[in-house]
């Protein structure tokens, strides 16, 4: 089953499908932005704020947010953590 996940604003995405969530600050991380941006690879789900967090897809996909890449892991972790209990709770 999928696990989506809210990344702001609406935006959903798989969480079964990530691979990372990185901030944007970093030399390496803009140059793989742009280069996402220039071969339409990248999403932007930022809906006109600052990016805060880029997220890695299987795919090869460039997903922006602008929730901080903390949030973002808590409410994959707090997901995890919901669908455990509910496995051990109808054993």
């Amino acid at each position: 089953m999928n696990k989506l996940i809210n990344i702001g604003f609406g935006n959903v995405i798989n969480a079964g499908k990530m691979i990372s969530v990185i901030r944007p600050e970093a030399a390496p991380v803009k140059r793989m932005v742009q280069n996402a941006k220039d071969s339409g690879s990248c999403v932007d789900a930022t809906c006109g704020r600052k990016c805060k967090a880029v997220v890695v897809m299987e795919t090869g996909q460039i997903v922006l947010s602008a929730l901080l890449p903390e949030t973002i892991a808590n409410r994959v972790n707090q997901r995890e953590s919901i669908e455990g209990n509910e496995v051990f709770q109808a054993l």
